[in-house]
């Protein structure tokens, strides 16, 4: 039994004791009550050692709690400042991504414009090629059919 549990019997023999008629004096045993309240007095000082002990424990809950708090609002902040440097490096990666894609599109239009240029060229060439071809072969064939005639024409002088 502790300090309380004794006040509490010395209280409630106070209560239960019998009444004096006529007054609101009671009747109690003097011995009984004075060695619960000796006993309470003599428990007190543990009590009260013991009631400080679980008021400084509860301080340390405490501040071990605010200590616990506080780490977890530090790495709460870092974890933020960390996902917003990813957000950043990611904004910067896309940009980064659409700068090196659209530099591959005007590099592929130049490349293919040259292509076509040199293709275009080519052609010219070769057509200017086949027109002396034809224009050689048209006179080759006027000369052909004109050697012709001059045989026939040597053949009618024969003739006549």
């Amino acid at each position: 039994m502790d300090s309380i549990d004794r006040l509490d019997a010395a209280i409630m023999m106070i209560e239960e004791a019998k009444k004096v008629p006529l007054s609101a004096s009671v009747v109690v045993h003097k011995n009984e009550i004075l060695e619960l309240l000796q006993e309470a007095r003599e428990l007190l000082p543990d009590d009260f050692s013991e009631a400080q002990k679980l008021l400084r424990h509860r301080e340390d809950i405490v501040e071990e709690g605010r200590s616990s708090s506080e780490q977890l609002i530090a790495l709460a902040r870092e974890e933020v400042a960390r996902m917003v440097e990813q957000t950043a490096i990611v904004k910067e990666a896309r940009e980064e991504s659409k700068r090196v894609l659209a530099e591959a599109r005007e590099q592929s239009e130049a490349e293919r414009d040259e292509v076509d240029s040199y293709i275009d060229s080519r052609l010219a060439t070769l057509e200017v090629i086949l027109n002396k071809t034809m224009d050689a072969v048209a006179r080759g064939r006027d000369r052909l059919a004109g050697a012709g005639d001059k045989d026939v024409l040597s053949q009618l002088a024969d003739n006549d």
